[in-house]
């Protein structure tokens, strides 16, 4: 297992740099980062998103489009913990099964997205959270740069071993309420090394939004996506 030891959360900070993000925006320039997260029901990645917003939102401008099957719930939340300003988040109604309109139609989702660049832009980050999916949730291309699939130690210590794309193949897997474990009777450290076994150079981080600043691993690899990009 590689670690860096730059930050102790971090398991192995490989991986691709950030794709597509240089295509222009309609009135000139580069548009923001699109990054998505994914993962099962209850993972965290609602906080994860609040607390990227929190971590990010002084040195960034940024907006996030939530995905939820018949209602506004995640919309609701980030709204009610006020992390960004309501113009800065959209709501989209899947009315299917989440990776739909993650994956296979993702008109409703580009239209949010580009809605806000036009509106409150110009943006360097948009965030995009899926609805509660399965291992097998992934984003098309078409719709982001990059994608961060968020699971969490009390769904069971075995879910990395169990693998699909979600696991294998994100840009980043988050392991996420890792202060649960000695309650769940998960291994965290199990967990990290079948992530790792699955994942090969792709970057693996354990985190623990109740700590403070419990977001900072994936706050640093989105800025270094950005870094990468602008480089």
């Amino acid at each position: 297992m590689h670690l860096d030891h730059s930050d102790p959360a971090v398991l192995s900070d490989q991986g691709p740099g950030a794709l597509g993000a240089d295509a222009p925006r309609p009135g000139g320039g580069r548009r923001a980062l699109r990054i998505g997260l994914g993962g099962p029901v209850g993972s965290g990645k609602t906080a994860t998103v609040a607390a990227l917003c929190r971590a990010l939102r002084d040195s960034l401008s940024l907006a996030v489009v939530t995905n939820d099957i018949y209602t506004r719930e995640d919309a609701d939340f980030l709204l009610r913990e006020a992390v960004l300003p309501p113009e800065r988040i959209r709501a989209v109604e899947t009315g299917a099964c989440p990776h739909t309109a993650i994956r296979d139609d993702i008109s409703a989702n580009l239209e949010a997205l580009e809605d806000l660049e036009e509106s409150v832009g110009p943006l360097d980050l948009l965030l995009v959270e899926s609805g509660g999916d399965n291992l097998t949730a992934t984003f098309s291309r078409g719709l982001v740069d990059a994608q961060v699939f968020v699971i969490d130690v009390a769904a069971g210590d075995d879910i990395p071993r169990k693998g699909g794309p979600g696991i294998t193949l994100s840009d980043l897997l988050v392991i996420n309420k890792t202060d649960l474990a000695p309650y769940v009777g998960s291994d965290v450290e199990r967990m990290a090394r079948d992530a790792v076994a699955r994942r090969g150079e792709l970057p693996v981080v354990l985190t623990s939004l109740k700590a403070p600043d419990g977001v900072a691993p994936v706050a640093q690899w989105v800025r270094g996506r950005l870094a990468a990009l602008a480089a």
